[in-house]
């Protein structure tokens, strides 16, 4: 069995209204995926349904590591972070007030990671290093692109098998944003992590993904490689502006 999230089948929605309708993906180990789409046409209710923040009313979210099949859907957050899966939200939603460690500590504290916080917490200083010098700054008083790594590093606390990044170049600079792709790439390359990242920015986002996904109006309208999301980026532009829902 590959190592992997499996989507299928998925809707989902908020009260009456419904977003998501039968929506199928998947995402491997050690993949980077893309899942591209303009606001409104369900990207981050997609990443919140499979983290179990919002109720899915039909399909499966299943998690196939390591010989078991282990179905997400109908699991609380944290039991999904149990798993091993982690969302770096959009908005970074850290606690401005605390510090750079103690925001990473919050997000060592669950259960899968816990009795390793101290290791974890070194490994991730470690990796970027301008959190270690910053270790003692409010999260509050950082520039948006370091709040975003200290996002990126929070969710790595967890220690996750995968990481669902809710539009990471959101309010950051061109150059923030070169840096915190980078970073994501890195991780993704490094630690084995299976991504699925939500985002807007085509051209960037398509030129380090592995396989790119296009969602309109709740749907997965078309899937590309690496070499075919290049290929096709005025045609997947084109469908994204005329795809607003």
């Amino acid at each position: 069995m590959v190592n992997r999230l499996v989507v299928e089948d998925l809707s989902a929605g908020y009260g009456a209204v419904s977003v998501l309708r039968d929506l199928s993906l998947g995402v491997r180990q050690g993949e980077l995926v893309a899942l591209l789409g303009t606001n409104g046409n369900g990207k981050s209710t997609l990443l919140n349904a499979i983290m179990g923040l919002i109720r899915s009313t039909s399909g499966s979210v299943r998690l196939e590591w390591e010989g078991q099949a282990i179905e997400l859907r109908g699991l609380r957050a944290e039991q999904i972070v149990a798993h091993g899966v982690t969302l770096v939200p959009e908005g970074r939603r850290l606690f401005p007030h605390l510090t750079v460690e103690e925001n990473l500590t919050l997000g060592g504290s669950g259960k899968r990671a816990r009795a390793r916080l101290n290791e974890n917490l070194e490994f991730a200083l470690s990796t970027f290093p301008l959190l270690a010098e910053r270790r003692k700054q409010r999260a509050g008083t950082m520039s948006g692109g370091q709040q975003q790594v200290l996002a990126i590093a929070r969710a790595l606390m967890s220690e996750p098998r995968i990481m669902l990044v809710d539009e990471p170049s959101v309010g950051l600079a061109p150059v923030s944003v070169d840096h915190v792709f980078a970073n994501i790439k890195r991780l993704q390359r490094e630690r084995g992590l299976a991504v699925l990242m939500a985002e807007q920015s085509i051209v960037q986002t398509i030129a380090i993904a592995d396989r790119s996904y296009l969602i309109t109006h709740g749907r997965i309208d078309r899937e590309f490689d690496r070499e075919h999301a290049n290929a096709s980026a005025d045609s997947i532009r084109a469908t994204l502006l005329g795809g607003v829902g």
